[in-house]
Formats: structure tokens, sequence, C-alpha cells
């Protein structure tokens, strides 16, 4: 009977600490969002959206060309670092051996924990320098590079979660590797692929410090991409600095904006992933 109170007793206290650590982390991501709701929310508007920086101490004005920076820098980055960890994770699913897949497998482990300056100052090193500019091209390599290892461990991850008889099944009935992997093994596994892939992209979205070494920024429109470019995390650290009360406030206002994007993308992710189990069980 002692003990039976003593275990009810654990699972009660263990149930309520449980609880309260997920009250507080919850609580945690609220209060952020709400204090840049607060702050942020009175400038943000259509001018916000659709007008340039206005120039130091003076009122107003927007950050369209920040907004739409980060919009190319990360489209770049998506367009070099999905393809290439999307086939470089079909291929540590489908055909790596032990020691190779090993050495692939640590080598993209090591990549994701790079701190994202250092990650910067190679982009700076192998694009800015030779290229003698800061661009789009520059910040959106730098990006990528962040990109591909999570591209590719969210690739081999969920193929490799395929069911073994679906592959066996395909290559009974006579079809080669290739046709099964691209007809059986990757559609079956393609809500968890695209929903990596979204995260992926949540991801740098709101990275920094490569983006100073390497698009640096502009108060202007860039007209190509291989001129310097703004992009909203860059614009929140260096109007947060600045000692204008203008720039703080808009500088709120863009984290509210960046903020909302990224979650945004996490709704757009979690729903896809939903959406396929759904499909699956049906």
């Amino acid at each position: 009977m002692n003990r039976l109170r003593y275990r009810k007793f654990v699972n009660s206290v263990m149930l309520g600490m449980t609880g309260i650590f997920t009250v507080f982390t919850v609580a945690v991501l609220f209060l952020i969002l709400g204090y840049l709701v607060y702050n942020g929310g009175k400038s943000v508007d259509w001018n916000f959206f659709t007008k340039l920086p206005a120039p130091p101490g003076e009122t107003g004005g927007g950050m369209a060309n920040a907004i739409v920076g980060s919009a190319i820098m990360v489209g770049l980055a998506a367009l070099i670092g999905i393809p290439v960890g999307f086939l470089g994770g079909i291929y540590l699913a489908e055909f790596g051996g032990k020691t190779v897949g090993f050495a692939v497998r640590y080598t993209a482990d090591l990549l994701n924990g790079v701190p994202s300056i250092v990650i910067g100052i190679f982009a700076w090193t192998v694009i800015v320098v030779p290229m003698k500019g800061f661009s789009a091209l520059a910040g959106g390599f730098a990006l990528s590079l962040m990109l591909i290892p999570i591209a590719l461990r969210t690739t081999e991850q969920f193929l490799l979660n395929v069911p073994r008889s679906l592959r066996e099944g395909a290559l009974a009935l006579g079809a080669p590797k290739w046709r099964v992997i691209s007809s059986v093994v990757v559609p079956a596994a393609s809500k968890g692929i695209l929903t990596g892939m979204i995260l992926g992209i949540a991801r740098i979205a709101g990275e920094t410090a490569p983006l100073l070494f390497t698009a640096l920024g502009n108060q202007f429109w860039a007209h190509s991409l291989n001129e310097p470019t703004n992009s909203l995390p860059v614009v929140i650290y260096t109007h947060a600095i600045a000692p204008y009360d203008e720039w703080h406030r808009q500088a709120w206002a863009a984290g509210l904006v960046l903020l909302g994007m990224v979650l945004l993308t996490n709704v757009a992710a979690r729903w896809i992933l939903a959406r396929g189990i759904t499909v699956q069980k049906g």
C-alpha cells in the first residue's frame, strides 16, 4: 500500500514538472511574440512593405528592398542547397556504403554545426574577394552552405523510413533501381522531405552573420545579383545598434515581419506533414 502511494506521488510530481516546463516553453515563445507585436506592430503598415528606408534621423520609410533582398537570397540558397542536399540524401539512403556513408554523414553533421559566422568568412573568401565586391550571389551561396546538410540529412532520414517491402515489390516486378527510387521511394517520402526542406529554409532565413560578410547591405534597390543587397536580418542588426529612435522602431517592425515569416513557414511545414500522414493512413 505504501509502495502504491509512493508510485502515485512520484507520478504526480513528474507529471506536474513536465506540465510546468511545457507551459514555460510555450510562454517564452508567446512572450517573445507579444513583445515584438507590442513594439513592432505600431510600425508595420503599407509603407513598410512598399517604400525604401528613410535617411538617418528622418521618420517614415519602409523596408521593401530588405524584404525583396531576403527573398532573393533565400531563393538562391534554395536553388543551390535543395538539389545538392536532395541528391546527396538519395545517394546516402540508397547507394552509400558503410565507409563512404559514414564519412558523408559525419561531414554533413560537422557542417551543420559550423558557426554561421565561419560560413560567412568562407563565402567572403571564395566569392566576395575574387569578385571584388559584396553581392546577393555571395549571400545566397553562404546560406546554401547552411541548407545543404539540413536537406541532405532530412532526405536520407525520410527515405530510410520508407518500408523495404515497397522497394522489393517494385524490384520483383522488374523495375530498375533508378525507376524504383524515382517512382516509388521518393514519392512515398515526398511529404516528409518537403516538410524538412521548408523547415530548413525557415532556419536560414533569419541568419545575419553570413550576410554581413557577403551581401553587406544597401539603402537602395539592388539592380543585379552582383550588387550589395539589403536583407531583413542585416537591417535588424544595423538599425538596432543605431542611435536613432526611428530606426529602433523599424528594427522591431522588421523583427516582427521576419518572425511572422518563419512562423508561417513552420505552420505550412506542419500542415504538409499532417496532411501527408492522413493520406497515408487513408
